[in-house]
């Protein structure tokens, strides 16, 4: 299947670099914001995309219960409203892959609150590359708002772009198959699965976290296209037909059209169709990097319970992950302290995607705010 070719020169470089501290057009998948508000039903689909039933994001009556008093959303939510990835165009032709993000979490979302978001183009970097000779990084700061101006949530993105010819000439990923796995591996995967623990009601007090402990691992995979596509229904929407055409010719290097049925195709069809991915040098179909920075977010709110608060979540999207694929998502604690300017008692962990290749595909750390026992709040 043949994608648009684009190149990186150095004027489109240039023209990249007048543009830094400019603000970026917000648009998710071929429309603008997604789930603009926070309502049961958007929660409840985006915990569907991505396999998450805790009770504090789905049970009314579990969590009018808590602190909280009520359901809250989950901070990942926000790929749902907008997916900052360091996306702030130009370069047209030359492939974009999320690289990782930076969150800093500053408070909840409640059902009916009404969420706003601002990005400003921060920083390019220009480097060589093993995967596709020379690439670009963007890099990106999106500011997350409610209905009251309140600052929900600050997220740095970053992207890499390379030019598709370049990257299937090098073939760094051409060695990459489909795994095969033995009936005593997926009986394994499907136990571990099953044994995710969600903290919920029970506190997890500060006072009784070891550095060295570790987190029950969550478990996503082997990795199917209703995985994808119900994560693309709950959290990133599109455009169909009249809408999708208008634009496709607003902005042809958005899409291509399949050699087979002259059909119209969004570039983000490479995590789909391994057609569309080996295109780019992928060697089939792979999740979105919000999707795997999501089941990070995941596996540490399992872990805090409900009533502490994810307050930063970091992670880098090293390595594709592929239709087949599964990922246990890992992570332990390596400092605990209090904040003697905020007087929060915080715990400081490192998480990481881990595949069944034992690659760590996506290595990252998160700081959460634990409840004491002599307060049994935050």
């Amino acid at each position: 299947m043949v994608l648009q070719q684009g190149s990186i020169t150095d004027e489109g470089i240039q023209q990249l670099r007048a543009r830094l501290g400019s603000y970026v057009r917000t648009r998710q998948y071929g429309t603008g914001p997604w789930n603009t508000e926070v309502t049961r039903d958007n929660i409840r689909h985006y915990c569907y995309g991505i396999g998450d039933d805790n009770p504090l994001w789905l049970d009314e009556e579990h969590a009018r219960k808590t602190r909280w008093g009520g359901i809250i959303a989950p901070p990942s939510f926000l790929y749902s409203v907008y997916w900052c990835s360091g996306r702030v165009g130009g370069l047209p032709g030359v492939h974009g892959f999320h690289a990782g993000n930076d969150w800093h979490f500053l408070r909840p979302m409640m059902v009916g609150d009404r969420i706003t978001v601002q990005e400003q183009f921060s920083d390019i970097q220009v480097k060589q590359s093993e995967f596709a000779k020379r690439i670009v990084i963007t890099y990106s700061i999106a500011t997350y708002r409610n209905q009251k101006g309140e600052d929900v949530a600050r997220c740095k993105g970053w992207q890499v772009r390379a030019e598709r010819a370049a990257a299937r000439e090098r073939g760094k990923y051409s060695g990459v198959e489909h795994y095969a796995y033995t009936p005593e591996e997926l009986k394994r995967i499907e136990e571990d699965t099953l044994k995710e623990e969600v903290r919920g009601a029970e506190p997890r007090f500060w006072e009784d976290v070891q550095v060295g402990d570790q987190i029950t691992p969550v478990v996503k995979g082997p990795l199917s296209q209703g995985d994808l596509l119900s994560f693309v229904a709950g959290t990133l929407g599109g455009l169909s037909h009249r809408m999708a055409l208008k634009e496709f010719r607003r902005h042809p290097a958005w899409g291509f059209r399949d050699p087979q049925t002259g059909a119209l195709e969004a570039i983000a069809r490479v995590h789909e169709r391994s057609e569309a991915a080996q295109g780019t040098g992928i060697p089939a179909a792979y999740d979105f990097g919000c999707q795997r920075m999501s089941w990070l977010s995941h596996a540490v709110t399992n872990w805090m319970g409900d009533d502490a608060f994810l307050k930063r979540l970091y992670g880098e999207l090293r390595r594709f992950n592929i239709v087949g694929d599964t990922t246990w998502v890992k992570g332990k604690v390596v400092k605990k302290y209090r904040d003697e300017t905020t007087g929060e008692h915080l715990v400081d962990l490192d998480v990481w995607a881990e595949n069944q290749r034992n690659q760590v595909s996506a290595p990252g750390s998160a700081t959460v705010v634990l409840p004491t026992r002599e307060s049994r709040e935050i």
